[in-house]
């Protein structure tokens, strides 16, 4: 491939609000490697609105013609999940490589659906799992592989939900649809998971779940309606991994006025311990610290190269780093970025902790 800066579209941009608006747009702003050059929305007015704020050269009002625009090399998927399936495999049938945003589908059988498509057609994929590529978890990897900890032990972890708490934004009422596959344990928790499991180097042999539902409503921030909870609040998942590591793991609605992020790390010869002010280490605002051999606990510097020394900080800082791997992987041949195979087997986990849970058909028994 050429030098030339690989072409991003990236399909339902909004000028103010949305996960690609907060986190790819800043991502793609800070990486020569890429240009965006095509953004798409139904509401012609806002896509506009959008691609003359962030300097986006082609606005399209249609999903399709952004698939089939020919300055697109790469095509983003970054909205509702109930969107997935169809997007996702009409980029796969354009021939033109793909990045979702995760969940890859609303379940196991839509993530295989589309897994499977995307290798029929030789198409490239990429899923947005990226607790994988922020720089606290990408250095904790390394320390563990370099021995800082010696044999790993054990590993637990806490973590806040952000939403599903007292109250929600109305962009996030969907979530409370069980259907929808965006709870709790399909998002936060598993972005989570999934980071830990890439530090650890492992996946679980046995596992263990519980599901609750403590709070038996939520009311919007915009109107102050209430609406009745029908997804887990409470996930608690345990078990033992097949390198031997015994995981545990709790996840709680909303926002906690103590713990929202805490994970700890112990081993033969050392611990590690990160923490974050909200339920998702991927914001940003994380304290990492750690002590290996006869030392006492200390702040860990994480080093430059893995992205802090270019990458500004926040939720954008891990997909930056994201998608400089996909930039190597498309330049370079490395195989630095998970693909649709990850997704599918993070899917899997997620679909084996429901069914230990006790859940049918999307809902607890």
């Amino acid at each position: 491939m050429t030098d030339d800066p690989i072409r991003v579209g990236i399909i339902g941009v909004h000028p103010e609000k949305g996960w690609a608006t907060m986190t790819h747009i800043p991502a793609l702003q800070q990486l020569p490697e890429f240009r965006l050059t095509a953004i798409s929305h139904r509401n012609a007015e806002a896509v506009q609105a959008a691609a003359q704020k962030f300097n986006v050269p082609h606005a399209l009002t249609t999903n399709e013609a952004l698939m089939n625009y020919p300055e697109v090399d790469v095509v983003v998927i970054a909205v509702k999940v109930p969107h997935h399936l169809d997007l996702v495999t009409r980029v796969i049938d354009a021939g033109k490589a793909v990045f979702s945003e995760w969940p890859l589908g609303m379940n196991l059988a839509d993530a295989v659906t589309m897994r499977d498509r995307a290798k029929a057609k030789g198409v490239a994929t990429t899923i947005g799992l990226q607790t994988r590529a922020t720089p606290a978890f990408a250095h904790i990897r390394d320390l563990i592989r370099d021995g800082y900890v010696g044999e790993v032990l054990s590993a637990t972890m806490i973590g806040s939900g952000i939403t599903f708490g007292a109250s929600m934004s109305e962009t996030f009422a969907y979530t409370l649809d069980p259907a929808m596959g965006a709870g709790m344990q399909n998002v936060v928790f598993a972005h989570s998971i999934d980071g830990l499991l890439d530090v650890l180097g492992s996946r679980f042999e046995t596992v263990d779940a519980r599901y609750a539902i403590r709070r038996k409503t939520t009311r919007t921030d915009e109107t102050g309606a209430v609406l009745p909870m029908t997804v887990p609040d409470q996930v608690v998942v345990n078990g033992t991994l097949a390198n031997g590591v015994v995981v545990a793991t709790h996840f709680r609605g909303g926002l906690s006025r103590g713990t929202n992020f805490h994970l700890e790390i112990n081993g033969t010869g050392g611990d590690i311990i990160l923490t974050s002010p909200v339920g998702y280490a991927g914001f940003g605002g994380f304290r990492l610290m750690g002590a290996s051999g006869d030392q006492a606990l200390q702040a860990i510097e994480i080093p430059a190269f893995y992205g802090m020394d270019h990458f500004a900080e926040g939720p954008s800082q891990g997909i930056a780093v994201a998608y400089a791997r996909i930039a190597s992987d498309m330049r370079q041949g490395t195989r630095l970025s998970p693909t649709f195979d990850d997704a599918v087997e993070l899917h899997r986990l997620i679909d084996a902790i429901e069914r230990s849970a006790g859940i049918e058909r999307g809902r607890l028994r």
